[in-house]
Order: structure tokens, then C-alpha cells, then sequence
């Protein structure tokens, strides 16, 4: 089943059910990738469904650090059921370890030996780890590798 298909028919399903949560997160995805099917003019295979959905749980995040800054509880408890609701979307995320072997890898691969081709490393791992690792996670391993 396809992501936008998955998406279709869990807003069905919370709308049934009477999940407001749910239904409130899963309308906030399909407009966001609504839009941006308007944006290109055509609409988004799997992979750009979940670069979507990865900028909305960035968002999340940021949300619920300023929440958490303000003394906002109420919001932060919010925000961090929409982020868990989010993650649900988005594939396997990869361990730690699992992502430091990964770099590892990468590193051998591209030939690099400091931290002047961070960059060179970067670009190559982003395909291998979209949806699957977030980018601070990757940018700090990459770090730590290469010193």
C-alpha cells in the first residue's frame, strides 16, 4: 500500500473512531503534501510523502523545545503526541550504531580523511539515510568519524 493510500484510509478510520488527535495530524500531513503537489504541479511518489512528513516532525521538534522553554506543558504534550503520530509514517528509524557503521562506510567509500570533506560525506549518505535518521544525528556522527 502506498503512503498517500495508508494516509486515505487512517483519516477514514480516525474519523470513525473519533480520534481528534489523529484525525487533526493526519489532515495537517495530507495538506501539507497536498501543497506541494500544487507547488510541482504533479503529485509526490512515496519518498517526497516522507521528506514531507520528516519536515513536519522538524517541526515538531522545534515546537516543543520553545513549548518546553516558554513552560507550556499543556503544548509540549500536545506536540510531542502529534510528533509520536508523525514517526508512525516514516520508515525504520536507524540506530545510533546502525547509523555510525553506515557513515563508517560511507567514509571508506568516498575516500575522505578529514573534516574538510564533511560535505563529500554528507551528500553521499543523505540518499542512504532520508526518513530514516535525523540530519543532526547524521551531521554529529559524521563529526565524530572524521576527527
Amino acid at each position: 500500500m502506498q503512503l498517500r493510500e495508508r494516509l486515505n484510509a487512517e483519516l477514514k478510520e480516525a474519523m470513525k473512531s473519533r480520534d481528534t488527535l489523529r484525525l487533526s495530524t493526519i489532515r495537517m500531513v495530507l495538506s501539507s503534501v497536498k501543497n506541494r503537489d500544487i507547488e510541482l504541479r504533479r503529485e509526490l511518489n512515496d519518498s517526497e510523502i516522507t521528506e514531507t512528513i520528516v519536515t513536519l516532525c522538524k517541526q515538531r521538534r522545534e515546537s516543543i523545545r520553545l513549548f518546553k522553554e516558554a513552560g507550556r506543558q499543556e503544548l509540549v504534550d500536545k506536540e510531542e503526541a502529534e510528533l509520536a503520530l508523525l514517526m508512525g509514517y516514516l520508515p525504520q528509524q536507524l540506530t545510533r550504531e546502525e547509523l555510525a557503521d553506515l557513515v563508517a562506510k560511507v567514509i571508506a567509500e568516498v575516500g575522505a580523511t578529514g573534516g574538510k570533506d564533511m560535505g563529500k560525506v554528507m551528500k553521499a549518505i543523505q540518499p542512504q539515510v532520508a526518513g530514516r535518521a535525523d540530519g543532526k544525528l547524521v551531521s554529529e556522527v559524521v563529526k565524530e568519524k572524521l576527527a
